[in-house]
């Protein structure tokens, strides 16, 4: 399916599982509802299994939005007290449309216990209480953090209320990424879980490569021991005075912990002159996107970093913000230089991102989808040089493998249907649905009452 396709699907107000390969433009067309969905005065919470996965979108934590933190279940006690808290009942209340990014990353029961707290709050037997429900996300990407003794059974799909949702699976198949065919043709064979020898004997080449000297690659490791002690250690070589940038904070102290967890931007930033940098949030704008790759080369008189990209711009990475909106309505920000070293990033933390250079390291892969989550962060083969590499590396979940086919077959199906009906009626459906969405009822219009009363009452802007 293409993305024009899935946004008609979208707005014409139906639940949809939107799916598709490793830079097909999922976060993008998210993107593009919502600000259609705003532009129409909609209000739509949006949100993500990973607080990185949440910076993304300008989100929260499903966990965090629907109140449930690190619980496995609620109880119907539990519930009951949730919908007594003025500040949940109004967030849950309140928005028409409801966004779950990286969705294979939630658990099976979790999304079942959300259903039951949007149920409650909302007062309405239907999926999610009525919400226009969105899932996004690549179940070949990484799994679920399973507790010691947790089966791999919990994937979200496995939820009860995966079924009750009716979703129509849209997959795209654009690719916005990778320009190179045969490094798409090795992210394909190690998805489709068929690698052949001719897939190994490109992945081979690239081992210890040589890559162009005027880019200093991102090293990314499976673990964050390896990537805090090479960071530091670069750190450390260069002999120039250092500069330190503290995270500001505003807004309740368990919001902002929230949006700490997600951003990419470390607490306590350390630079020098010379440090290889990362930046770690989109400012089109200002040239800079989540992933770009530069160098420090000095300081402005503020005091802020003056960095080079690989692409030779100059750019000042002046402070940028992390917010926690809700319907528009700024909980929680932080506040930070838009930086972190960059000689090395965990292959987790690297989700999402698009890089030109990377030295990989998957000789410790340990789960999974870590070779082809890795991997596919780079827009060509040639930008790879790769460290090590083990048999898991490879390995993709066979039950995956499995549904992934009959997501492609539901989501032809939905582009055929989609392409059967006429463009009159197309608009004509989101056309209702626009209304439909902007009928208010009491409640809701209590809800948002509710929710100016709490920002009053806690001095949130």
């Amino acid at each position: 399916m293409k993305q024009s396709e899935a946004l008609d699907i979208l707005m014409m107000g139906k639940n949809v599982f939107l799916t598709g390969q490793a830079g097909s433009g999922k976060t993008f067309l998210i993107n593009e509802y919502v600000k259609f969905l705003k532009k129409n005065k909609i209000g739509v919470a949006i949100t993500a299994s990973t607080g990185i996965a949440a910076t993304h979108l300008g989100g929260s934590t499903i966990h965090s939005w629907s109140g449930i933190g690190i619980k496995k279940d609620l109880s119907e006690t539990d519930i009951t007290k949730l919908k007594s808290n003025l500040n949940v009942r109004a967030r849950i209340s309140t928005p028409k449309v409801l966004v779950i990014d990286e969705i294979s990353m939630l658990h099976s029961y979790r999304l079942d216990t959300i259903n039951k707290i949007c149920k409650k709050i909302r007062e309405n037997n239907e999926p999610f209480g009525g919400l226009q429900v969105i899932l996004c996300g690549d179940f070949f990407q990484l799994p679920p953090v399973n507790d010691e003794g947790e089966e791999k059974s919990s994937f979200a799909y496995k939820a009860d209320v995966w079924q009750e949702l009716d979703l129509h699976v849209c997959y795209i198949d654009e690719q916005h990424r990778q320009w190179d065919e045969s490094f798409l043709k090795v992210l394909n064979d190690i998805r489709s879980s068929s690698p052949e020898e001719s897939t190994y004997e490109k992945l081979q080449t690239r081992m210890n490569a040589t890559l162009p000297k005027n880019i200093l690659p991102t090293k990314l490791f499976s673990h964050n021991v390896d990537v805090d002690a090479i960071n530091n250690a670069e750190l450390a070589k260069i002999n120039t005075p250092e500069k330190i940038y503290e995270m500001q904070f505003k807004g309740a102290r368990g919001l902002t912990d929230a949006i700490k967890k997600g951003c990419l931007a470390p607490e306590v930033l350390i630079l020098k002159k010379g440090a290889s940098v990362m930046f770690v949030k989109n400012n089109p704008n200002k040239g800079y996107i989540n992933g770009t790759l530069g160098k420090v080369l000095d300081f402005n008189e503020e005091g802020f970093p003056i960095v080079e990209t690989y692409s030779g711009r100059e750019i000042v990475a002046s402070p940028a913000s992390w917010k926690l909106e809700d319907n528009e309505i700024i909980l929680a920000e932080i506040t930070q230089i838009p930086l972190r070293l960059a000689w090395a990033i965990t292959i987790h933390k690297s989700q999402g991102m698009s890089l030109d250079t990377a030295e990989i390291d998957l000789s410790r892969s340990f789960s999974y989808g870590m070779g082809y989550v890795a991997l596919s962060r780079l827009r060509s083969l040639a930008g790879l040089r790769l460290l090590g590499i083990n048999q898991m590396a490879f390995l993709v979940d066979e039950e995956i493998s499995a549904l992934d086919s009959d997501f492609k077959k539901a989501s032809a199906a939905a582009a055929s249907q989609l392409k059967n009906m006429k463009t009159a009626d197309i608009k004509k459906w989101q056309k209702q649905f626009l209304k439909n969405l902007k009928t208010k009822n009491k409640k809701q219009q209590n809800a948002e009452s509710e929710n100016k009363i709490f920002n009053i009452l806690f001095n949130e802007d």
